[in-house]
């Protein structure tokens, strides 16, 4: 079973991300006055990017349409995931909890976050340019993934406060969060590994394959279980300010 998921990964993970993203669509109209419609848009987003991503072997190899780049620093596809996934998809769990989150400090906190991440991404790959192309920095890896935790766990003591504690299992946030929290938790610590892809160091990049493959299968699966079990929750902001 997991030499096949590991044979046809490619496949099976564009399969799910494809499923997730018309389950979101064709959920829309049960989120759609609800702030889920963003997770909607991101998760189509995710699907768009992710198939664009492969514009190497689709569009430039074999003298495709976009042959013109071969030899150039965009053959590697680096710079494209670390714009749409490394930096975008912080970015956009940053703006969601600051929407659903209900404390003001809290909603505050996840609004600077993201905002210093992308000031310190920007000049980040400003300063390391040429590595920017030919691997993922490892800096903004790491930044992200604290922003991550910082808005899942101020999420998590939010819920743990509160009446919906009581039907949590009903939530689509708490899947999103829960879901997000283990995918990054998994991920993160091949950042400090990286070298060894470098390096080709075969057993290595196994291991990563099977943890993105797992980790991959796992984060779709429960976006699609999620949107179709879940339904939407009502949303208030407490202002502590007043």
């Amino acid at each position: 079973m997991i030499d096949f998921l590991l044979e046809y990964k490619s496949p099976l993970t564009f399969i799910l991300e494809m499923l997730a993203a018309v389950t979101g669509l064709v959920l829309y109209g049960k989120y759609k006055y609800h702030y889920a419609k963003y997770f909607i848009w991101f998760i189509v987003y995710l699907f768009i990017c992710d198939s664009l991503g492969g514009y190497y072997k689709n569009l430039i190899r074999n003298d495709g349409v976009l042959s013109f780049l071969e030899g150039t620093v965009f053959v590697k596809n680096y710079w494209w995931f670390t714009i749409f996934w490394k930096i975008g998809a912080i970015l956009f769990f940053a703006f969601y909890y600051n929407k659903i989150l209900q404390k003001y400090y809290f909603r505050r906190i996840a609004k600077i976050s993201g905002s210093v991440f992308f000031i310190f991404s920007i000049f980040h790959v400003i300063m390391n340019l040429e590595d920017y192309f030919k691997t993922f920095l490892p800096a903004i890896s790491i930044f992200g993934a604290i922003v991550i935790f910082i808005v899942t766990v101020l999420y998590f003591i939010e819920l743990l406060q509160s009446e919906r504690i009581l039907t949590f299992y009903k939530s689509l946030n708490f899947y999103i969060t829960f879901t997000i929290f283990i995918w990054w938790l998994m991920v993160t610590p091949l950042v400090f590994y990286d070298i060894y892809m470098s390096n080709l160091d075969n057993s290595f990049i196994f291991l990563r394959t099977r943890i993105y493959l797992f980790g991959n299968l796992f984060m779709y699966s429960m976006f699609v279980f999620a949107l179709i079990f879940c339904k939407p929750e009502k949303e208030t902001l407490i202002d502590f300010t007043k």
